[in-house]
This record gives structure tokens, sequence and C-alpha cells, in this order.
């Protein structure tokens, strides 16, 4: 079979079971097998190239994994994360893009700190992207991520092992006993952490019957973590130090509430690239 036509096969099994970008799905699946780019695979097909027939049913094989919702990073067993590749799977939430930019802020906090070698903690790690992120990009910080759920710290750890960032340390505590030998020290405190309330259901199935509900859902208001997290940043951060949140688009006057409650200032919220409320920052 010729790779252009295995791509329109594809995609149109992948746009049947309600995947968007289906087309860039399929190109991810023949590049996973084939140990291409997706551009590799788009300048196969237009030239014309020929799967072989072991390729052909492997790939057909993964296509079907994808038309029943299993997210593609399990699938490939990696995830982007701005400029890192992680290793991803089940026990383990997928990193999504629109906390690439919640990280930001992080990162930005962290560099502007006077101190030759700030301190970061990312509370809640999971995969370690966050954590990851700010270790590479800010190289003369030293970055730790907190993780409490044993699946999910089998990733971290071989994250942090993978990436190889000297400045970076894994920790597998509950986040309210998290690192009290850095109390009143740490700069940049910085938490994706579960937000869903209890009675609400994801739309997406990958969300919904892949990613641990450990990482979804926050009690009842969807704001039990978060109500730990600011426990916790209160006391690591020394004063002046920023915590970033990021969390759902309806939830940022409670959490502006909850925070002042606590005693933050300049708590302000931020927008996603769609213009929706995704992350809140604020000043011990």
């Amino acid at each position: 079979m010729l790779i252009d036509e295995l791509l329109q096969h594809a995609t149109t099994v992948l746009e049947g079971a309600g995947i968007r970008n289906a087309r860039v799905d399929a190109e991810l699946l023949v590049g996973h097998v084939l140990g291409l780019s997706r551009g590799g695979v788009q300048a196969k097909a237009v030239t014309g190239a020929a799967l072989s027939s072991d390729d052909s049913v492997t790939i057909s094989g993964l296509v079907e994994r994808r038309a029943a919702r299993e997210p593609l990073q399990h699938i490939t067993g990696t995830a982007a994360f701005r400029q890192l590749e992680l290793a991803v799977g089940p026990g383990v939430f997928v990193p999504r893009p629109e906390t690439e930019t919640v990280v930001q802020f992080a990162i930005d906090a962290l560099a502007a700190t006077a101190s030759p070698q700030p301190v970061a903690v990312d509370l809640g790690t999971g995969s370690g992207a966050i954590a990851l992120a700010m270790a590479t990009e800010v190289p003369h910080a030293r970055v730790y991520g907190v993780e409490v759920s044993p699946r999910a710290y089998v990733w971290t750890r071989q994250n942090f092992r993978t990436v190889g960032a000297a400045n970076a340390t894994p920790v597998f505590v509950d986040l309210a006993d998290a690192l009290p030998e850095l109390d009143g020290t740490v700069d940049v405190v910085i938490s994706n952490p579960p937000y869903i309330p209890l009675g609400a259901v994801p739309r997406d199935p990958e969300v919904r019957l892949f990613d641990p509900e450990i990482a979804l859902y926050g009690g009842e208001d969807g704001l039990d973590i978060v109500r730990q997290v600011s426990t916790t940043a209160q006391r690591l951060l020394r004063r002046g130090g920023t915590l970033v949140l990021e969390h759902g688009e309806v939830q940022s006057a409670d959490i502006a509430g909850l925070l002042a409650a606590d005693g933050w200032t300049a708590i302000a919220h931020h927008r996603d690239l769609l213009g929706r409320d995704r992350a809140t920052t604020a000043l011990r």
C-alpha cells in the first residue's frame, strides 16, 4: 500500500470516530512506526512511497486503537511539551498544550529573581513536564517536582532521569508534607492541580477514560487540592514569592476569593490562546 493511500484511509477512519485533526494523528501514527517526523511522512506520501505489508498491518492496528479514543500519546508513548519529549502512559496525566503557556509565568518569575540560584517547586508534577521545563529553561535555578501518586511517580522518575537536568529533583510525598526544609525560601510555586468538580464529566473520552482520576477531580467544587496548594505554597514561599495556578475557565472568581482569604496579594488572571481564563498568579 502507498503511504498516501494509507493516510487517506486512516484519516477517514479517525474522522468517523470523532477525532479532531484526524490527518495530523494519522501522520503521527505513520511516523511513529516508520521513525519519521510528520514532515518526513508528508514527503514520502507526496513522492508515492510504499509501505511494507508488516508496517501497513502495524499502522492499521494503531489507527484502530486511536479510533477507540485511546490517547495518541499512550499509543506512541511520548508527549511533546515545549522543548521536551516526555514518556507518558497509563497512570499519568498527559500534559496539554495550554499548560505550555501557563508554565511561562513561572519561568518568567524564576528568571527575574535576583538570587543566583532561585528555587521553584511544582506541586503535583505528574510526568514532570512543568518542573523539567523550568529546570531546562532556567538552568541556574533549583527545581523540585512533587508527586503523590505512585503510578504517576513511575513516569516522573523516568522523565527526570531521561532529561537529565542536574538542577531538577523529583520528590515522592504528599503535597501537605512537601519539602519542609525549604520553608520560607522558595521563589516560585506552580501547580496544575486536579480541578474538575466530582459531578462534572469530561467531554473527551481520552480524558474521561484514560487520564487518572487523581489528576482530574478536585472534590465537590473542584477546589480541594487548590486549597491544599495555597496552604503549602504559603509555607514554602519567601515573602514576595510567586504562586502560579492552572485552573478551569469558570473558576477564576472562586480561586481569587480563596487566595484573597488566605492572604495572597496581586492576584491576577490570565487567558490562554483561545481567550479562556486558564491561570491565576499571586504574590506571597
